[in-house]
């Protein structure tokens, strides 16, 4: 009898966002699921993993845990622990809130999907509109979750679906990075001592994509599936060289 692939579920909003929940469902029926993600909100965590303190992993039900800690932390500890074996695959989202461009390098969701990369595992972060039900996106998900544990390959996929995207096979773009404009904003307040905190980064702003880019996708209607590899190494190693031996 072939085993079934081990699924390991996360997510970077906490154990009761109902895009856990959903992608929950989306994993059950594609093989054994194990679902591990922050006891509470852990969002912009990017690749944040806790050395310098203990973490708690609390049992919700069979196969369900709560974790203090981050999603990489999560992860980590569910590939390594709380899994019968290392998942085949890992799915993180489904984030309420578009995950494009470099929102990668700081996105919680991305950065879990990315451990489970690390780990050996087949990986996929998932997000959409901020106003969309996660539920309306299961089946999607589902038909790209599918491709993926088919394919041979280790593979890490950051996916993006808008509204009511999905409906037809073509409506997926495969996609690279673009750039997603925000206001760029530090707000000072002060506390009721007179003491000043503050609040750092504002929201979206319009900006100009090109087609090929996860943005543009996204803008027009389509859902972008953007191939992502950890090596970020600068491609031109010369630059590096002339500018450190000018006289070689």
């Amino acid at each position: 009898m072939t085993e079934r692939p081990l699924i390991l579920v996360t997510n970077d909003d906490g154990v009761l966002a109902p895009g856990l929940a959903a992608l929950a469902e989306v994993a059950a029926k594609l093989g054994d699921t194990v679902v591990v993600a922050p006891e509470s909100e852990r969002s912009g965590s990017s690749h944040a993993i806790t050395l310098h303190a203990h973490l708690r992993a609390t049992p919700l039900r069979e196969r369900w845990y709560a974790v203090a800690g981050s999603p990489v932390d999560c992860v980590y500890l569910g590939s390594l622990h709380l899994c019968p074996r290392l998942p085949d695959l890992v799915l993180s989202g489904v984030n309420p809130g578009y995950n494009l461009g470099t929102d990668v390098f700081y996105s919680g969701t991305v950065g879990a999907a990315a451990e489970g990369y690390l780990r050996g595992a087949k990986a996929m972060a998932v997000s959409t509109d901020r106003d969309v039900d996660p539920t309306a996106v299961r089946e999607i998900v589902h038909r790209i979750a599918q491709r993926l544990l088919q394919s041979d390959e280790h593979l890490l996929w950051n996916v993006n679906i808008p509204p009511g995207a999905g409906r037809r096979a073509d409506d997926v773009e495969v996609t690279r990075l673009g750039h997603r404009a925000y206001k760029e904003t530090v707000e000072e307040r002060r506390d009721l001592m007179g003491r000043p905190y503050y609040w750092i980064g504002g929201p979206p702003e319009p900006g100009e994509h090109e087609p090929g880019e996860d943005t543009y996708a996204v803008q027009h209607g389509r859902i972008s599936l953007t191939p992502l590899e950890l090596d970020i190494t600068a491609r031109d190693l010369d630059k590096t060289r002339r500018i450190l031996f000018p006289e070689a």
